[in-house]
């Protein structure tokens, strides 16, 4: 089965009300199309990266009251879980897809990527398109643009990326929940290609 890409009904799901019903609907949806994603962009991180990539898609099963205002399919160097090492998502809210490079706040390599945030910002200031995005809460649909940052921010991120336990970081593309290109699967497949690649040097980094 090819992917489709994304439609408005997918990010209607966020609208749901109620965990079971929300949860329902994204698993009707929104998980299959993760699940052919997973699968179709394991080869070529695997490729990119030099080592085998494993997908890993989003179940939600410590939820037990809230619904998830989120869901995605992340790809690690770990067949067994993600959350651990520096990764590569590709997600929704209801507002947006994003496509990034994350390390949260589990995982002990985010001390290496701020020692490398702070050796080099203007490196990486200068490496990451201007367009893109960086966020310290997974959680939290919004986000600061990169050509808002000045390396003084990044500086101040890193800090806080090495200090703060529940500190974690993110770096990538958002495409609005209305744009068109969502709806083509070949076309956005070939968005996140292009996307990982640009976000390679952040994940090489990490390490």
């Amino acid at each position: 089965m090819s992917f489709t890409g994304f439609t408005q009904k997918d990010f209607d799901v966020f609208q749901v009300p109620g965990l079971e019903h929300r949860m329902e609907a994204l698993i009707e949806n929104i998980r299959p199309k993760l699940e052919i994603l997973g699968t179709e962009l394991a080869p070529f991180l695997s490729a990119l990266c030099g080592e085998e990539i494993f997908a890993h898609v989003a179940k939600h099963a410590r939820r037990k009251v809230n619904a998830p205002n989120d869901t995605w399919v992340a790809w690690a160097a770990n067949k067994r879980g993600y959350k651990a090492l520096p990764h590569f998502q590709v997600g929704m809210f209801g507002t947006h897809l994003f496509i990034i490079f994350a390390v949260i706040y589990e995982s002990p390599n985010k001390l290496q990527f701020a020692k490398q945030l702070i050796s080099e910002t203007s490196t990486i200031h200068n490496l990451v398109p201007d367009h893109f995005y960086w966020s310290m809460d997974h959680l939290d649909p919004k986000g600061t643009l990169h050509a808002e940052l000045t390396n003084d921010d990044l500086q101040a991120m890193a800090n806080k990326l090495s200090t703060l336990k529940k500190a974690e970081i993110m770096c990538g593309l958002r495409i609005n929940h209305d744009d068109p290109i969502l709806q083509n699967g070949e076309e956005l497949l070939s968005i996140i290609h292009t996307t990982f690649e640009q976000l390679l040097p952040l994940y090489k980094k990490s390490f």
